[in-house]
């Protein structure tokens, strides 16, 4: 990795997100609107620290929401009565990326070697 990859990021993450952010962007309005709201809740409440796995969840939103539009498939057949229960659902398929998991093991970690004293 260039060392300005190590201070920045990856480039190809970044780039691989601009592009999501464009195919978002080309959805029709409802869809559009319901990925956004589903984006910023990610962002905010999902912890996923990792770039890899943000762009995989990112990726894998946008081709969901592009197959329902495609399909006409309603907004709420996607995320159903309980928007906030579908993102939880979607983000636990991506929980190996999250600050949660690294904390949890280091706690873990912690126990095990206090437990050792």
């Amino acid at each position: 990795m260039a060392w300005i990859e190590k201070i920045t990021g990856s480039l190809e993450q970044k780039k691989e997100y601009r592009q999501y952010k464009e195919r978002v962007r080309a959805l029709p309005g409802s869809y559009r609107q319901a990925a956004e709201a589903l984006e910023r809740y990610f962002m905010y409440c999902g912890g996923i620290v990792q770039g890899e796995v943000l762009v995989k969840m990112c990726d894998d939103l946008a081709t969901l929401f592009e197959e329902a539009a495609a399909h006409d498939t309603p907004v709420r057949d996607i995320v159903g009565d309980d928007p906030v229960s579908f993102a939880e659902t979607f983000l636990a398929n991506y929980s190996d990326g999250g600050w949660q998991r690294k904390e949890r093991a280091r706690l873990v970690e912690a126990i095990d070697r206090a437990a050792q004293v």
